[in-house]
């Protein structure tokens, strides 16, 4: 022992009896009243032990019974959560949470002297009049923890108070955290923003070095967390999310709140799901892609377009690193058909830059109601997410990697440019062919380098497809030939 003492606390249990409400799980609460601790405040049936002859469990029922009236059978108990506690007093003990769901009677008031009232209360709304020890328990459980810290300080009010959340949620040997969930700074900064996270799922892509989880707040709700790999990405995404994405209302999500230092974001969710991947008939996907065009003209005339700056054209400086990188991968005459473009690009007139996206591509599009049926227009809605490449640009930028998409389907280009608005010009038209090869070349490159086959594959086939559609290179007038 290191210190003078040796540390004795009480032990209390609480009981957590719930039943089914309208809106979901409700919890029994019981509102404290005479001369004890927390007077006024709603509470959790809850006591301590008699003596050591005493278990929790033998306690959780004996408390049920004098302070509801009601019959617990001990088969019927499940341990929920515990929770090592500090009141602003500085005292501490050693509280028992246990979830019953079954029991013989009507909960109702037996002693007036300590409770002057009770009454169900939603678990995902408790009363802003909680005692803090029992909405720490209370959250704890919602969260699935099953042992935390709440150690208040001097000064603390007894209620619950959202500015001053003393829980520590202490994993446990199965708990996610060790894989799933992020470091905790990141759970701190979303905790912050949201309130306490019950649960966290990963869902980040596999070949991303960016992370972003799915969260889901104790007292409901749902958002995104997501740590950039890089200080450039946080810059696009934040600036995409304050300037046009706000433009698109519901067709985008929303940034709650952003951390420079942590690269980390928190973002509303959306409904509906990715398309990439999906199968639809021929009617719903050329509703959905009328759709994605619509979108597509918002986030373009988000804002007035600007002149291209000077030295603005196609990336070409990088073509000679991404043709070393993606050489053996390539087929023959590959390598000679990006060259000769390389060569027109020089030529082509500038575009005017509006606001992009910068990533648009199926799997960065939702769609609900998510059915594979014909549908009318009217029952499709799209979004967009991911604007971690979002910046100025020409227009035509937002095509390169959807054009994947419409490939052999004129009738899904089309209905892209009927929701567009308008058709591309000639320039559009060869820039996009020239954007769309050096995307593949570094996409090829990028695969190689990452042990991706599935990023080789799709830029051999867009290689194939371009060479098929414009058999010999650009005309120097932007013309395809």
């Amino acid at each position: 022992m290191t210190g003078t003492q040796r540390h004795t606390e009480p032990i209390d249990v609480h009981l957590i009896a719930l039943r089914d409400g309208p809106a979901g799980p409700e919890v029994l609460l019981s509102r404290r009243a005479g001369d004890v601790y927390a007077a006024g405040c709603w509470h959790l049936v809850s006591g301590h032990l008699d003596g050591p002859h005493e278990d929790v469990v033998t306690a959780l029922i004996r408390e049920a019974r004098e302070e509801t009236g009601v019959v617990i059978d001990p088969s019927d108990v499940r341990a929920a959560v515990t929770v090592h506690h500090r009141s602003p007093g500085g005292a501490s003990r050693t509280g028992h949470f246990f979830e019953v769901r079954r029991w013989k009677g009507e909960p109702g008031i037996v002693r007036l002297d300590v409770c002057d009232a009770m009454d169900w209360a939603p678990l995902h709304a408790l009363p802003a009049q909680l005692v803090a020890y029992c909405r720490a328990g209370l959250d704890a459980y919602t969260a699935g923890a099953r042992l935390a810290v709440h150690f208040q300080l001097p000064g603390d009010r007894i209620a619950f108070d959202p500015g001053a959340d003393r829980l520590r949620l202490v994993p446990d040997v199965t708990d996610q955290a060790s894989g799933a969930r992020p470091d905790a700074a990141v759970v701190e900064f979303a905790e912050r923003a949201v309130g306490r996270i019950a649960r966290w799922t990963d869902t980040s892509w596999a070949r991303e070095e960016s992370r972003v989880w799915r969260v889901h707040g104790v007292q409901g709700g749902t958002w995104y967390v997501k740590v950039h790999q890089n200080e450039r990405f946080h810059g696009r995404e934040v600036r995409g999310l304050r300037t046009w994405a706000p433009e698109l209302g519901a067709a985008a999500p929303r940034l709650v709140v952003a951390d420079e230092t942590l690269r980390a974001v928190v973002l509303t969710a959306l409904p509906g799901r990715p398309l990439h991947g999906t199968v639809l008939a021929p009617g719903r996907e050329r509703a959905v892609f009328q759709r994605i065009g619509a979108l597509a003209r918002r986030i373009h005339q988000s804002s007035p377009p600007q002149t291209a700056p000077a030295g603005s054209g196609p990336a070409v400086a990088k073509a000679r690193r991404h043709l070393a990188g993606a050489r053996s991968h390539l087929l023959p005459g590959d390598e000679e058909f990006v060259r000769e473009l390389v060569r027109q690009a020089k030529d082509l007139p500038p575009l005017e830059w509006v606001e992009t996206h910068g990533d648009f591509q199926l799997r960065n599009i939702l769609c609900a109601p998510y059915t594979a049926d014909e549908t009318d227009n009217r029952d499709v809605f799209v979004a967009v997410i991911d604007l971690e490449r979002s910046e100025p640009g020409p227009a035509v930028r937002d095509l390169v990697r959807l054009s994947d998409a419409w490939a052999s389907r004129p009738d899904l280009f089309e209905a892209f440019l009927a929701g567009y608005g308008r058709s591309l010009t000639a320039a559009e038209e060869a820039r996009l062919v020239i954007d769309a090869a050096l995307d593949s070349v570094s996409g090829i490159a990028y695969g190689a380098a990452h042990g991706d086959p599935e990023l080789i594959e799709r830029g051999r086939r867009t290689l194939a497809r371009l060479r098929a559609e414009h058999r010999r290179a650009l005309s120097s007038t932007g013309d395809a030939t």
